[in-house]
Order: structure tokens, then sequence, then C-alpha cells
């Protein structure tokens, strides 16, 4: 039987204000998590340059994001593990130092190989840094106070993949592709240094057997899964593997894997614990965070091809436009988190599920000769509906698990959105690609096909953010009662 040496030794419930080394603790977790997850998206704008560069084809660079994605989505189960088996300041040190060697090897590498080991090496700090912050949070924030500190940890999930683009079109509009990782790196090493002299142990690890067959079973469940997502829609200039592939390998590794984790889990030795499933508000908060980060995502991928392939604007312009919605949700957040703590999720997520599908639908007005402002205002609106439901479905669907549960319930929720932000790239891609094609075929001009295929990814979006108006009616306040501890 798995222990918790954590809940065997005397207990300190959060007093009502946290204390200051709580707060600079949270705060350089944020800090690092945010630089991190910056870099998810800030090669989005730099692949076409990459690969006038590096010599070579859309295919190859591709995989500088994909490889991304695949890293976190094979890491982030098993942060549940490591966050039991090592201390807190143990797996920060190696998230951020691991962080900081891939974007060196990203800096310096002379050509595409080095530069994807990099990409590769990064994805793995990444992957164990948000789960790491989510978890401390609740263990270090009296529950009362939560809803504050994930509305900033909302920052970190949402506008730092929303101004990736931004902060890459405005280096390469007058530096080299490499200094998007030069300019990150000192950032990452200052943030280690302090960290690894300021974080102190907030749990006690535990012995716990790494279960190897699930580990294994992860990678080719998640890994495929993310795979195959992303290779949905994708144009291919060479042999490929067809996306049903992976992906029947995919859900086939992730049916055994979930059956061993239900076998594994009742003498307490499961990789990922999916006992967090059998509380209803956390697995319909979750299945709507699920719904949000396709949206996101979605809306990431397609709002720039609207305004470069059909209004003809450049990279840093584009960045430009989509930079007041990220700043915007940003500014936001943690407003919704206070308003949180004192109503409840209710009175924030059935109205942002309505804003978040309002702008979902008038995004299927956007044609070549939308202004400008009106792209922007609509963005806006999407990233300003998405702050109203990510903060409350978070902190009440993770504060609806008891304490044991936090680790396993913070992966599970990263996992997800990370399969959700792939699913909703590969949903409006594919439906973007399918279209445009069937119109090209019909004798539409290459442009009007382009607007056909956004427009009628667009009206998808719109149709399952129903789904989720639907599903906000469900969503209760916690009822957990347990204090957060350390």
């Amino acid at each position: 039987m798995q222990t918790h040496q954590a809940q065997d030794q005397p207990d300190v419930i959060a007093e009502e204000n946290l204390e200051p080394g709580s707060r600079l603790l949270i705060g350089v977790l944020v800090v690092a998590a945010f630089v991190m997850i910056l870099n998810e998206t800030i090669m989005s704008v730099a692949l076409p340059p990459l690969m006038v560069d590096l010599d070579i084809t859309a295919s190859t660079a591709q995989w500088l994001t994909t490889g991304f994605l695949l890293t976190m989505a094979i890491v982030i189960p098993v942060t549940g593990y490591l966050f039991e088996r090592f201390t807190l300041r143990q797996v920060f040190i190696a998230s951020m130092g691991v962080f900081s060697l891939g974007t060196l090897l990203a800096a310096i590498a002379p050509g595409f190989e080095l530069l994807l080991v990099g990409r590769v090496v990064q994805a793995g700090g990444t992957a164990i840094m948000l789960p790491l912050l989510i978890t401390t949070v609740l263990r270090v924030v009296p529950a009362h106070k939560r809803g504050s500190m994930m509305g900033v940890i909302s920052i970190v999930i949402a506008v730092a993949p929303a101004i990736g683009p931004t902060i890459s079109g405005l280096v390469l509009n007058t530096l080299d592709w490499r200094w998007m990782f030069w300019i990150v790196l000192p950032i990452a090493l200052v943030t280690f240094a302090i960290g690894t002299a300021l974080v102190k142990n907030v749990t006690t690890p535990s012995r716990t057997p790494l279960d190897v067959m699930s580990v294994v079973l992860s990678v080719f469940a998640f890994g495929g899964i993310v795979y195959g997502l992303a290779s949905i829609g994708q144009s291919s200039d060479g042999a490929g593997v067809p996306a049903w592939i992976p992906l029947s390998v995919g859900m086939v590794a992730l049916v055994v894997f979930v059956l061993r984790q239900i076998s594994r889990q009742k003498a307490g030795r499961a990789l990922l614990d999916l006992r967090p499933f059998a509380t209803p508000t956390f697995s319909i908060g979750l299945g709507m965070l699920s719904i949000s980060m396709m949206a996101l995502f979605g809306a990431l991928i397609l709002l720039p091809l609207y305004l470069q392939n059909i209004r003809g604007l450049d990279t840093l312009t584009t960045g430009l436009l989509m930079l007041p919605g990220g700043l915007f949700m940003g500014l936001l957040s943690p407003f919704v988190g206070r308003i949180f703590d004192r109503t409840g999720p209710r009175v924030l997520v059935i109205p942002g599920a309505v804003v978040v599908s309002a702008a979902l639908w008038l995004m299927t007005l956007l044609d070549a000769e939308s202004a400008l402002p009106m792209v922007v205002g609509i963005h806006s609106l999407l990233m300003a509906g998405l702050a109203m439901v990510m903060t409350p479905l978070m902190t009440s669907a993770l504060g609806s698990l008891s304490s044991e549960l936090y680790s396993h319930g913070s992966a599970i929720f990263n996992t997800v959105q990370q399969l959700a932000g792939a699913a909703g790239t590969a949903l409006f891609i594919t439906v973007m690609s399918t279209t445009a094609a069937a119109r090209v075929a019909g004798g539409a001009t290459g442009a009007a096909a382009s607007q056909d295929g956004i427009h009628m990814a667009f009206l998808w979006g719109g149709a399952v953010s129903l789904i989720a108006v639907a599903a906000s009616f469900f969503i209760r306040k916690s009822t957990a009662a347990e204090p957060a501890q350390v």
C-alpha cells in the first residue's frame, strides 16, 4: 500500500493571509511557468524564415512545434508521480535546469537537428513546471483565496501562448531567429538562480516505486494521440504517416493505460491516479475547460491565417493585432479570480461560456472587407470570455479534490489541456482545409476558397461552444472543506 508521508506528519494550516515566503515562492514559479509556456507558441510565425535559413520543408519545420507538444503530452502524465517521489525544490531545479539547457541548445543550433533537440529538451522542463505551480498553489493557498491565485495562473496558461506569436514577430522583424532563444535564456537563468536560493519544500516525498509499464503505455497513448491530431489537416510534401495510424495506436494504448491505472490505484501504486474523475465537479469542469482550450488554440491558429492569407498582412502586423486580446485577458484574469473568491463559479462561468460562444459565432462574419478594429474587438471578446471561464473552472475543479489527489488532479488537468489544444487545432485546420479544397475543386479562387474554409471552421467552433454553454449550468461551487496544507 502506497503511503503519503506528507499526511503522516503534522500539517500546517494556511493562515488567513499568505505568508511572504509563500507569496515569493508562487511568484518565482509563476515567472518560470510564464517564460516556459511562452515557448509553446513562439515558433508559430518563425517557421517561414526558418525554412529558408535552414533549407528545410514545411513538414520538417512543423516538427519544431509538433515535437514540443509531443514531449509535453508524454511528460505531463508522469508529473503526479514526480511530485510524490521528489521534493518541490528538487523538481523545480530539474525543471528549470532542463529548460535552460534546451534554450541554450536552440540558441546555438547550427542546423535543424540540434534546434529540434533543444525544443524537445525545453518541452521536458516546461511539462513539469505548470503542474508544479498548480499543485503548490493548492497546498499553500487557503481555499477562500485560491481564485485570485488561479487568476494569475490563467495568465500563464492562456496569455503566454497568446502573445508568443507577437513576441516572435517583433524579434523576427529586426533580429535573427536565434534571438528568440537568446532573449529567453538570461531570464530563465536568473529565475533558476533565484528559485534555487529561495524555493523551499512544501511536501514530504514518499518512496513510491515507478511503474515502467505505465510510463511506456503513457508514451504511446498521449504521444500517439497528440501526434495524430497534429498530423490532421497538415499539408504533406513528403512521405508521411497517415494520421489514423498514430491515433489508433494512441487510443488502444490509452485504454490499456486507463485499465492499468484503475487496477493499480486500489493499492496506491498508480502512475496517474484517476480517482479525481469520480468527483462530478472535477469532471464537468475538466470537460468545459477542454472545450475552452479547443476554442483558444483553434482561434490562435485560424486568426493568423485569416489575417495573412485573406487580408495580406505580414507576421509583425498579425502579431500586434492579436496582442490586445492577450493583454486584455491578462488584465481581466486577476479580477475574475477575486470575484470567484466572493461568489463562486456560476456567476462567472455561465456568462463566460456565452461570451466565448458569441465571439466564435461573430468570427463567422469575418471576410476580406471586415474592419481590422472589428477583428481585434472580436478576438478581445473571446479572450474576455475565456478569462471568465478558465479561472473558476480550474479553481472549483481542483479545489473539489482531497489533498492527496492534488498532484494527480493537476497532472490530469494539464494532460487534457494539451490534448484539447491539439484537438482544437486539428478540428479547425481539418474543416478549413477540406472546405477550401472542395471550393477549389468547384472552381473557386484560392483566396475565396481559403475564406470559405475559415468561415466553415469558425461555424464548427461556434457549434462546439454551445456544448460548453449547456454544461456551464451544471457547474457548482466546490463543497470540499479541507484547509490548504503544507
